[in-house]
């Protein structure tokens, strides 16, 4: 019997798209038919889980202990396992079996234990060292010319689109103003930035869990090519108390801690927080303070 998540099973009645309602209803069957392909013995899957993907511990009649991840293929998390492998365990879990399929994308990896999130096993100060020092790691992997990953411009031109015609249709208390800079700002950003690094856009401390064979492992990249100081804003979105604090400082001491412009990784984080901000109203303020 396969357990779904209710967060996962949540978020995709939330988005109420045909085709996603349709992938839900026959995941149980599909993960059993990889499971068994795979000779996989299944735990129960973690929780509270995502909204994309269906995980769970699993291991082989050897005591292999590994994860499968059964997800909805989206954009974003489309060269997940090219990441994984392009970094090769290098501060990240690592992949040793992918399928994909018209609507699925499936990893066979390596178990973090214990497993413990960063996000719960230091204080904030703490967890940027962590996160930058593992960034750093990511971005020093060259990169050859014949990779498959897509320009972050192409996500944030994507995310720029969406909002500007949601924000057509209203979007009450944002000011107009704000919004224009903001988004203006998403966009021109990853056209004139000078360096460009395979980035994993979703570092944060939740998505760094410990592990045996290096203290802290990367899960879950959604790998694109772009701006290094595109990559720690995510992090610090994840900080609500500090970002609603004083979100120049964070900006501030992320830039320090990964040594890039502080004025570039402000303006990401501005960028972002208006992009947010459309739908997340605590990120309106952290918006207003930093295009000061």
């Amino acid at each position: 019997m396969i357990t779904i998540p209710a967060q996962l099973a949540d978020a995709v009645d939330e988005d109420d798209y045909p085709a996603r309602l349709e992938w839900l209803a026959a995941l149980p069957r599909r993960i059993d038919e990889i499971a068994t392909n795979w000779g996989l013995e299944l735990g129960e899957p973690y929780l509270p889980g995502g909204q994309c993907a269906w995980v769970a511990p699993a291991h082989r009649e050897s005591g292999e202990e590994l994860v499968l991840k059964v997800g909805w293929r989206h954009r974003e998390a489309e060269h997940e396992a090219e990441g994984l492998r392009f970094w090769d365990g290098d501060g990240v879990v690592r992949c040793f079996a992918t399928r994909s399929l018209e609507d699925t994308t499936v990893l066979l990896l390596e178990r973090c234990v214990p497993g413990v999130a960063l996000k719960s096993s230091l204080q904030e100060p703490e967890q940027d060292v962590v996160v930058a020092r593992l960034m750093r790691r990511l971005w020093d992997k060259p990169l050859g010319a014949d990779h498959p990953f897509h320009p972050v411009q192409e996500m944030c031109d994507l995310w720029a689109d969406w909002f500007e015609q949601a924000f057509e249709k209203g979007a009450r208390g944002l000011d107009p103003g704000l919004a224009r800079a903001g988004i203006a700002t998403l966009r021109e950003l990853p056209r004139n930035a000078d360096r460009s690094a395979l980035l994993a856009t979703d570092l944060h401390a939740d998505n760094v869990l410990s592990s045996q064979r290096e203290p802290w492992l990367v899960i879950d990249p959604k790998p694109f090519v772009g701006d290094p100081a595109f990559d720690p804003v995510q992090h610090m979105l994840n900080c609500d108390a500090r970002l609603a604090a004083d979100p120049g400082a964070m900006a501030d001491r992320m830039a320090s801690l990964l040594d890039l412009d502080p004025a570039r990784v402000r303006l990401w984080l501005f960028a972002r927080c208006v992009q947010e901000s459309l739908h997340d109203l605590t990120m309106r303020e952290p918006a207003r303070r930093l295009a000061r």
